[in-house]
């Protein structure tokens, strides 16, 4: 039974093959469209390369159409009502990827077609496409991309070839879900465009690939580090002056959110759309520069020194005063809220039992208007200890206004810090 099927096989081959050409197009009319179904199944996403914005698949690609020169009955083969032959015998629609980025041939030349006895030409092929896909990656890590895979004849306007979808989409079945992005859907829409070189008009088929990117990774690995990095740098604020640690602490977080910033770089395609994790980057590395410049004043204001002015009186009464209590930056002794009054110098008193010496000319041998030498040196000591307990009483009022200065700014970058990461954490959920 296997050889008399395979000699009807073959029978049917020469009956059909004998007077048949693949050269033109198969249909009784030639005023006629040629009605071609195409059918796409998604089976990987084997690469996106944002940088060269090339689309990688694997695709299955089911080509249907009816040829009005290979038709038989099966009643005179035996009830044989379908072979299947070479693809390369048979007469095969131009049908090409408008937008591939590609030189290689399709691997889809060298399958076979299913003939069936109505003339019904079947021809699946897998395909492995290269599309040019518009990236956008103004939202990365949290980006959704849109791929548009057109396909159409290359030759054939729509009065002879007619491109029809079957179905609303492509077929999901059979996907292998893929690591860094969630397929959404691939609907599909047919469009009928006229060109500049020809004037009838071409139809095509596309099918829009819809993926969302899964932003678990990114998120540990370059917007995690630079969140805990960007909650780091306010501390340089409550860093004490003397430790000499301040300005460092400053320049080390911000040689650390270059170094990330060149790695994101390395990823992205150079286009005028920033990121939204480059735009945190930007943002958090000028918040850190702007926090270091001020770190370095406050510090000029705690090393002023002796020698300084005393603070003005509009800084004495708004930051010495309502901003150092709202701040809870007191002296040492003094409660949180409140300020101590300062405490005026006693008088000097004569002591008790002792009279006041008598007033005029003195007529004593030991009384003081003979050491009036001594007296001079004792009010030059007491007028020098006076100018140094100023001049440090001006140095410590100028340590505290950086104090002040410190508490302030590490509450308005520590807030700004915290809201931009939270704004950023919130497009991940």
């Amino acid at each position: 039974c296997l050889g008399a099927e395979g000699r009807l096989a073959y029978k049917l081959f020469h009956d059909l093959f004998a007077n048949y050409t693949s050269a033109l197009r198969p249909v009784a009319d030639t005023d006629q469209a040629l009605n071609v179904t195409l059918e796409v199944t998604l089976s990987q996403i084997i690469d996106m390369d944002e940088r060269n914005q090339v689309l990688t698949l694997y695709l299955w690609i089911r080509q249907e159409w009816a040829d009005a020169y290979l038709r038989w009955d099966p009643d005179d083969y035996g009830g044989l009502d379908a072979i299947r032959i070479p693809s390369s015998l048979v007469w095969r629609p131009d049908i090409v990827l408008y937008n591939k980025a590609d030189a290689q041939p399709p691997a889809s030349a060298i399958t076979n077609v299913v003939l069936q006895h109505n003339g019904s030409v079947r021809w699946d092929a897998p395909a492995i496409t290269r599309s040019s896909c518009h990236v956008d990656v103004s939202a990365f890590p949290f980006d959704a991309q849109r791929c548009g895979l057109t396909f159409g004849s290359w030759t054939h306007g729509g009065h002879q070839l007619d491109v029809q979808p079957r179905g609303n989409g492509a077929s999901l079945a059979d996907f292998v879900e893929n690591v860094e992005w969630r397929v959404l859907g691939m609907p599909a829409r047919r469009r009928v465009l006229t060109y500049g070189c020809c004037s009838e008009p071409y139809p095509d088929v596309t099918f829009t690939l819809l993926l969302r990117r899964r932003a678990a990774a990114y998120v540990c690995n370059l917007l995690l580090p630079c969140v805990l990095i960007s909650l780091l740098a306010p501390l340089a604020f409550h860093l004490p002056a003397d430790s000499g640690e301040k300005v460092s602490l400053g320049v080390t977080v911000l040689l650390a959110l270059t170094v990330f910033q060149l790695l994101l770089a390395e990823s992205m395609p150079p286009a005028e759309s920033v990121p939204l994790i480059g735009k945190y980057y930007m943002a958090t590395m000028t918040m850190v520069t702007f926090s270091t410049a001020l770190t370095i004043l406050i510090m000029n204001l705690h090393y002023c020194g002796p020698t300084a002015r005393p603070v003005p009186a509009w800084a004495r009464a708004f930051l010495l005063g309502r901003l150092a209590r709202g701040l809870c930056v007191r002296e040492r002794g003094e409660p949180c809220g409140q300020s101590r009054p300062p405490k005026a110098s006693p008088s000097p008193q004569p002591p008790k039992g002792e009279a006041s010496p008598p007033a005029g000319p003195c007529h004593e041998p030991q009384c003081l208007c003979h050491q009036e030498a001594l007296l001079r040196h004792v009010a030059t000591i007491a007028n020098t200890f006076r100018s140094h307990r100023a001049a440090q009483r001006r140095h410590e009022d100028w340590k505290r206004l950086a104090c002040v200065m410190d508490r302030f700014f590490l509450g308005i970058f520590f807030s700004m810090a915290l809201v931009m990461s939270l704004l950023v954490l919130v497009q991940a959920l």
